[in-house]
């Protein structure tokens, strides 16, 4: 007897394609089933819930500055300059207009045009607005605006500032001492051993 071949082979070890595909899938529906359940599900607390503290402004580190992008490589920081808070600080470069009766009162005015403050109305100031505007004062600066009105006025005067009202004042210095020891049109003595020695032949 001749036996004939098989024409059967033995079961190969390896799934096939359709099983792999169906376990991934399986395997897929699982874990999004336990993803969705354990973000739904809720923990019920056994503890009564604790009244929230009431808010309270957080402050910032003493050195946070905050700052604000601009490009790639420019940080902003968002605080205002310093002459932004004290308008005095500003930096003024003023050239008054030629007029051949400018007073100091004409030049204030013009420095005080676009910074935010004006000139009060104080009898005791208006002798120092009236006086002549001098020659090295038609050009000013640049200098913070305190400085140039401190020049204009000169030393003998003070500046006061009110800041609610934004109005500049001036003062005399010590007005009572100079005014009592040397009267208008009076010459300051000059005591006997400043005065130089007459040459005798």
């Amino acid at each position: 007897m001749v036996s004939a071949p098989c024409s059967r082979e033995a079961p190969s070890m390896q799934p096939s394609i359709r099983a792999v595909h169906r376990l991934a899938l399986a395997a897929g529906l699982l874990a999004g089933s336990l993803l969705a359940a354990g973000c739904a599900t809720t923990a019920a607390s056994s503890a009564p819930a604790v009244p929230a503290a009431s808010p309270t402004a957080v402050a910032p580190e003493p050195g946070f500055v905050p700052v604000a992008r601009y490009g790639r490589y420019t940080l902003v920081e968002l605080v205002p300059e310093p002459a932004q808070r004290d308008l005095l600080q500003q930096a003024v470069e003023v050239s008054i207009p030629p007029m051949l009766d400018a007073s100091v009162g004409d030049a204030m005015r013009h420095v005080l045009l676009r910074s935010g403050y004006r000139l009060c109305d104080a009898v005791e100031a208006a002798t120092l607005y009236a006086l002549p505007l001098p020659a090295a004062h038609l050009r000013l600066g640049p200098l913070m605006l305190r400085d140039a009105l401190l020049t204009l006025a000169g030393p003998a005067w003070e500046l006061s500032v009110d800041d609610l009202t934004r109005q500049v004042c001036f003062s005399q210095h010590g007005a009572s001492t100079f005014l009592s020891a040397n009267p208008p049109g009076t010459a300051t003595p000059v005591p006997d051993a400043d005065r130089p020695e007459e040459l005798q032949p």
